[in-house]
């Protein structure tokens, strides 16, 4: 007995992160504890694949430096994950709401919060960080 399998084409859901896939580069200020800013070079890289995105972002400027990694997954458009800020060696969890270009998130570990907005329109993103650490904020604009 033969079984005929019929596959009708179907288009598969491309993801909410598609619009960030790819490398971007720019430039923006990092703000920290003491008041001081510091303009900083900024390059980020994000590999997506379906619901799931890899996030690799470099800053730095001739004084201060700092590297985020994030591995996150998406459900609808809720987002869950871990980040790691490879300079200092901390990590923890990511979660917040995505969609359309546009995420909140949220980084959290012990004795550390920041949240994190992220807008992408076509080939510009932003990215605005909000710390309640040494390192107070981060407003990046990139592009591809």
């Amino acid at each position: 007995m033969s079984a005929l399998l019929s596959a009708s084409p179907t288009r598969a859901d491309p993801g909410i992160f598609t619009g960030l896939a790819g490398n971007w580069g720019g430039s923006g200020t990092v703000a920290l504890e003491d008041g001081s800013t510091e303009r900083i070079r900024c390059r980020a890289s994000y590999g997506v694949t379906g619901p799931r995105m890899n996030l690799i972002l470099t800053c730095a400027s001739d004084a201060y430096k700092f590297g985020l990694q994030a591995d996150v997954v998406a459900e609808g458009s809720t987002i869950s994950g871990t980040w790691s800020e490879t300079s200092r060696g901390v990590s923890g969890v990511l979660e917040g709401r995505g969609g359309g270009g546009n995420f909140q998130l949220l980084a959290t570990t012990a004795g550390f919060n920041a949240n994190i907005a992220l807008a992408t329109r076509g080939n510009k993103q932003s990215v605005s960080i909000r710390a309640d650490s040494q390192f107070r904020a981060a407003s990046i604009s990139l592009s591809r």
